[in-house]
């Protein structure tokens, strides 16, 4: 017989109290006895029978539980490798308050949502770094995803290529939790103006590969102005403010040249909850198996037989003193 909850310092106490106040009851019998006739077998048989509903009480306490029922568990998990945009055209305010801003708040929320599959943040424009490598600590990827801002990286430009290439090293290199190309997945997150030359060479491999690719577009097509860090809008070389806007063309594209799909996030429309619910019907691989014990508490047979010999107990009232 296995117990659930181990012997601690308050049931000592608990018995070490029944000894003691049993034991002070049994002395002042026994001095009654000098003076009136006490019936010392009548006392042995209270004492036993107490004694008995006591301990079941204590071990129904315990927890006690019967046989060797050991499950095997196997702990499924995905690899995520979420790509940021941070061009200068992430600091629109088309979406409130910018787009970059809502990204991140979307991304803590994509973040919370798969506790058990290890994520990765990978940031780009015209080059691409790792920001967060791939791990479960969603402390750490909130911190890292807090800390995005368009300063990070060099703004020539937007190219998805070098950051799709990098997704595509990180997810297949020989430290991922996962052996099963479908349980990996890329998230790729811009407002789409992509003038880099790679891309195409990139989706190919991705798609050669099976590796499940998302795209979400944020921004609005009717676009804003973009205000530089210095107070001023951003010009063209003829002198034109710049007009930033979503262009969603190139992100379907690139989710359907892969088998993916495409999601949007607007003032007007936020198809985060939708992006989730695909990830989520995707089947993740074996990453760990455990052997737990479900082994049930069997407690409630132990309170049963004490409280049937605590109402025999009170049911009988035994005469211990003889008159």
């Amino acid at each position: 017989m296995n117990f659930i909850k181990p012997l601690g310092i308050t049931e000592i106490i608990i018995i070490s109290a029944f000894f003691i106040f049993y034991l002070l009851y049994l002395i002042r019998l026994n001095s009654i006895n000098k003076k009136i006739k006490v019936y010392k077998r009548k006392v042995l048989f209270k004492l036993l029978l107490r004694s008995i509903y006591f301990f079941l009480l204590i071990i129904s306490l315990l927890g006690p539980s019967f046989g060797d029922n050991k499950q095997e568990v196997n702990v499924v998990g995905k690899d995520i490798m979420i790509l940021v945009d941070l061009s200068e055209s992430m600091n629109a305010n088309d979406v409130k308050p910018t787009r970059l801003e809502k990204i991140k708040f979307e991304m803590k929320k994509i973040i919370d949502e798969f506790s058990s599959d290890r994520i990765g943040i990978i940031m780009f424009s015209s080059e691409a770094f790792v920001q967060c490598p791939m791990t479960n600590d969603k402390n750490a990827l909130n911190l890292f995803t807090e800390t995005l801002n368009t300063g990070l990286v060099p703004n020539s430009g937007t190219d998805f290529g070098p950051a799709l290439e990098l997704s595509l090293s990180k997810l297949n290199d020989e430290n991922s939790q996962t052996n099963d190309i479908n349980s990996k997945i890329i998230l790729l997150i811009s407002d789409g103006e992509d003038f880099g030359e790679e891309t195409e060479s990139a989706l190919n491999k991705i798609n050669e590969s099976n590796i499940k690719l998302f795209t979400i577009g944020v921004g609005s097509e009717e676009g804003s102005k973009l205000l530089l860090s210095d107070g001023n809008f951003k010009k063209d070389n003829e002198g034109k403010e710049v007009i930033t806007k979503l262009n969603p063309s190139s992100l379907k594209e690139a989710a359907n040249d892969t088998g993916g799909k495409y999601f949007e996030i607007s003032n007007n429309k936020n198809q985060t909850d939708n992006l989730i619910a695909q990830i989520s019907n995707i089947k993740g691989d074996i990453i760990e198996s455990k052997v737990i014990d479900v082994s049930g508490n069997k407690y409630f047979y132990f309170l049963l037989g004490a409280l049937f010999l605590m109402l025999l107990d009170f049911s009988f009232n035994l005469k211990i003193i003889r008159i």
